[in-house]
């Protein structure tokens, strides 16, 4: 979860870490852009709107995810080329609204 906290910073190193839902968090601009969740078996990665997680169906077919995360296991965290989609999809939502 360190690794991924540690990645999501390099990509928005201006976001505010903060607690949302019970977990660690990151804001930019006052909108929650990515969550993270350590579990047992994986590390959840929360975009913060189900929709980002649609448009990569090739990038995350290996993983398994809920409605509204991505299930990460521990041992093998998401590379920073797909944080950075991730993020940036989700940025494009909140800069739309």
């Amino acid at each position: 979860m360190i690794e991924m906290r540690n990645r999501i910073l390099e990509i928005i190193p201006d976001a505010e870490e903060v607690i949302s839902y019970g977990m660690p968090a990151f804001k930019v601009d006052g909108d929650i852009v990515a969550g993270l969740l350590a579990n047992r078996n994986h590390v959840g990665y929360y975009p913060f709107s189900g929709s980002v997680l649609h448009q990569f169906p090739e990038e995350l077919a290996k993983f398994s995810r809920s409605k509204a995360a991505l299930h990460v296991p521990i041992d093998k965290p998401l590379s920073k080329t797909l944080l950075k989609k991730l993020i940036k999809a989700r940025l494009a939502i909140v800069n739309k609204n």
